[in-house]
């Protein structure tokens, strides 16, 4: 059994998946880049260079991991794939809301944005 089952069997939440599998173009040459960005006061923006298959439907952060998964719209998880420091965490606990934006390819600006709902996690 891998700790992601585990953690599965625990939380009683479904496995999370591979992100890479949800977006288009992604193979050993063509990567996804990702990068999480958060202001102190608590603005967060998620860039990503490849299109996404389905939509995110929310974004769920858990305070006490630093942990952000993507949950879309079938209610599929997929885990980022990367740390956040403890220094987002703490200006993230006041967000509401990321706002997602697809970079080009070629010349790294700003194609498309929109802003997802944000659901944060802590132990109580």
């Amino acid at each position: 059994m891998s700790m992601t089952d585990e953690l599965s069997q625990i939380s009683d939440r479904p496995p999370v998946g591979n992100l890479t599998d949800f977006v288009y173009g992604v193979d050993e040459t063509n990567h996804l880049d990702i990068e999480v960005a958060v202001n102190e006061k608590g603005k967060v923006v998620v860039f990503h260079n490849r299109p996404f298959k389905k939509e995110v439907t929310w974004f769920e952060f858990d305070l006490d991991t630093n942990r952000l998964d993507f949950i879309l719209d079938d209610g599929d998880i997929r885990d980022a794939g990367l740390p956040l420091s403890q220094s987002v965490s703490k200006y993230m606990q006041n967000s509401h809301q990321i706002l997602m934006v697809l970079l080009d390819q070629h010349t790294g600006e700003a194609k498309e944005g929109n802003y997802v709902p944000l659901i944060i996690h802590r132990k109580e």
